[in-house]
């Protein structure tokens, strides 16, 4: 050891820090802390830095101990030009990606809520690049195309107008979800007046109305967030949900609510409350027996040459989104046909 090269030995000394990271349960993008190291005390068994001069002028060192000290001190350590070091842990591109696709059910407010209104709006005005699996695998980000900045400018109002609504970390989301809420019910009214106001221009009847504008208006934030969910999920059953929970929240709550309230206002005015079917029973009929078409390719799709509900081979996925558009722009033909008695319905 009286040999060795004291610089060799200190670049041979490492020390390991750990710093635990506490989990807070709020999305970040990019948090940072800083490491300062502080003036490092020498300390060897015998004696330490701190010890009295007074007591270490008294030992008497022989010709050995007193060259084995020198070596010592010339390798005892020392702060360098670098003591303070900051730490930045940015999102994880992969981890993001992975945990979307495997776990997104368990952990998806940590990943796409906000915690700021700051972040909200520069999401809103920023140009984002459409999905693609290609680039989940290789982890690039890729730039927006020509169809991205289009749809950008079309939608930026909207974006927004609903980057007002308070972050996910107000309130534990209460207070996101209690404005989503309020907000699509404006929306939903004002899509249904500028439809009836549309219908009365042009001369078609509400029932027409309905089934075209103010369905097609209302359903198609379901139909993105359902291609959404089945592309971030292994299984179609978000997908599927989402648009069965939809129609449920349409039915048992836009009408049952309506007609609660109504029912109740007439009864308390001593009147009856009575409301005119017109051509609904032809209507669900049709759209029943159009669902159960649309079940049955569903359930074909799963045999072994196409192996799954949604996606697949090219062929498959063309032949099967005419034929659900075909059904749509077949019911709105005979409900249309029925509502002006080129047909007669029951």
């Amino acid at each position: 050891m009286h040999d060795s090269n004291p610089w060799l030995l200190s670049c041979l000394c490492r020390k390991v820090i750990y710093v635990r990271v506490l989990d807070r349960e709020e999305y970040d993008k990019q948090c940072s802390f800083f490491i300062e190291l502080q003036t490092p005390q020498w300390r060897r068994k015998g004696w330490t830095e701190e010890a009295e001069p007074e007591q270490e002028e008294a030992e008497l060192l022989t010709g050995e101990e007193e060259e084995e000290r020198r070596i010592a001190e010339m390798g005892r350590p020392m702060l360098g030009d670098h003591v303070k070091l900051e730490v930045i842990i940015e999102e994880s591109y992969e981890f993001k990606n992975t945990v979307d696709k495997l776990i997104k059910k368990t952990n998806l407010a940590l990943l796409v809520g906000t915690n700021s209104w700051r972040d909200q709006f520069i999401e809103a005005i920023t140009v984002s690049a459409g999905e693609d699996d290609d680039d989940d695998e290789c982890g690039e980000e890729k730039l927006p195309s020509c169809f991205d900045y289009v749809m950008h400018f079309l939608t930026v109002f909207w974006k927004v107008l609903f980057a007002f609504v308070p972050p996910t970390d107000y309130w534990n989301g209460w207070a996101c979800f209690c404005v989503s809420i309020i907000m699509i019910g404006l929306l939903t009214a004002l899509i249904g007046d500028l439809a009836s106001h549309f219908g009365c221009t042009v001369g078609l009847k509400d029932s027409v109305t309905a089934v075209v504008f103010v369905a097609l208006g209302t359903s198609v934030p379901d139909t993105f967030a359902s291609k959404v969910a089945a592309i971030q999920d292994q299984y179609a059953d978000a997908s599927i949900g989402n648009v069965t929970g939809s129609n449920a929240v349409n039915v048992f709550l836009g009408i049952g609510v309506a007609w609660s309230i109504a029912a109740i206002y007439h009864n308390s005015k001593g009147r009856e409350f009575r409301v005119d079917p017109g051509n609904l029973a032809f209507s669900v009929t049709l759209f029943t027996i159009f669902a159960f078409i649309c079940v049955a390719v569903l359930m074909y799709r799963r045999r072994p040459d196409i192996n799954g509900e949604l996606g697949g081979p090219r062929t498959a996925k063309v032949i099967t989104t005419m034929l659900f558009i075909s059904l749509w722009l077949l019911y709105i033909l005979f409900s249309s046909l029925e509502a002006y008695c080129h047909i007669t319905g029951f």
